[in-house]
């Protein structure tokens, strides 16, 4: 656990400002057409020993914990992180003002129209100025003129409609697969359809299923992620960013301060070469070999 902390401290340090220090003909460019690195456990919903399972499990899932919440319930927990990180994300903005973070809101079970109002407050009370409207092309230009920051997705139609300050729902490519070649597998079909217009997630996470979770009593998500971690790596390393069908923009995992992850998806900007101004419409880009 410290080895692993201390990596990730490392890499942070590392990559903090890695959107100011890219070239000068990628600053018009938009970010969904650059290649982003993503974290998909950053502020996961994690039960505690109270908590029913999501409605979003399984049937049999749900049954189980039902019959036996003293059993299953240790068990999902393990394979959870709950962090509530808005202001630290803040004081890091404070420290690094030419970088930009795209948070995903998601999921909202239960959620009541009360919660969403309270929700959509704390965001706007905390980023304030800071929170990009979704009527702005996300140039990094753009962003550092206007002091721009944050751009916040959020998964309801009704409050993005009421709220410039909030983007719609961003497309996420989840696999919901326990082996990684399964998961390359689906990553591709979904690139061979098309890829969305704006901003989107390919997703490389793995997902435990019942069947896994039982399977490996010790096991937990990370070291499922772990294990997987090398073989992805390879196809990360394949990938072009762009506007193109088959282009990526969001690659997104669990514990991604392994395996140099960050590094390698920032790196795929280099196959892009943007023109040299941007007219605020569709941008062409081309790869490079």
């Amino acid at each position: 656990m410290e080895a692993t902390s201390k990596r990730s401290s490392h890499l942070c340090h590392e990559n903090g400002d890695w959107m100011s220090h890219l070239p000068e003909n990628l600053w018009d460019v938009p970010l969904h057409n650059l290649s982003l690195p993503g974290s998909h456990d950053a502020m996961t919903y994690c039960l505690d020993k109270n908590s029913d399972v999501s409605v979003n499990e399984s049937k049999l899932l749900q049954v189980i914990d039902k019959c036996m919440p003293c059993i299953i319930r240790p068990i999902i927990m393990k394979w959870s992180i709950t962090q509530d990180i808005l202001r630290e994300i803040l004081k890091w903005l404070q420290t690094h003002p030419q970088e930009v973070v795209i948070l995903a809101c998601r999921n909202f079970d239960g959620l009541t129209k009360e919660l969403h109002h309270h929700l959509i407050s704390c965001i706007k009370k905390i980023f304030h100025s800071k929170l990009c409207p979704k009527d702005v092309v996300p140039t990094l230009r753009n962003m550092w003129t206007y002091r721009y920051q944050v751009i916040i997705s959020y998964e309801d139609v009704t409050e993005v409609m009421n709220h410039r300050e909030l983007w719609p729902a961003i497309p996420y490519w989840w696999g919901n697969k326990t082996a990684a070649r399964d998961l390359i597998q689906y990553l591709e079909r979904m690139k061979k359809n098309g890829r969305p217009d704006c901003f989107f997630v390919a997703g490389i996470n793995l997902t435990s299923d019942l069947e896994y979770i039982l399977a490996h009593p010790f096991g937990s998500v990370k070291k499922m992620a772990l294990s997987s971690l090398p073989y992805l790596k390879l196809w990360i390393k394949k990938q072009y960013p762009g506007p193109k069908r088959e282009c990526i923009n969001i690659i997104a995992g669990d514990f991604i301060g392994n395996y140099d992850f960050v590094n390698d998806v920032i790196e795929l900007n280099k196959k892009i070469i943007p023109p040299l101004h941007y007219d605020g419409n569709e941008t062409e880009l081309k790869d490079v070999s």
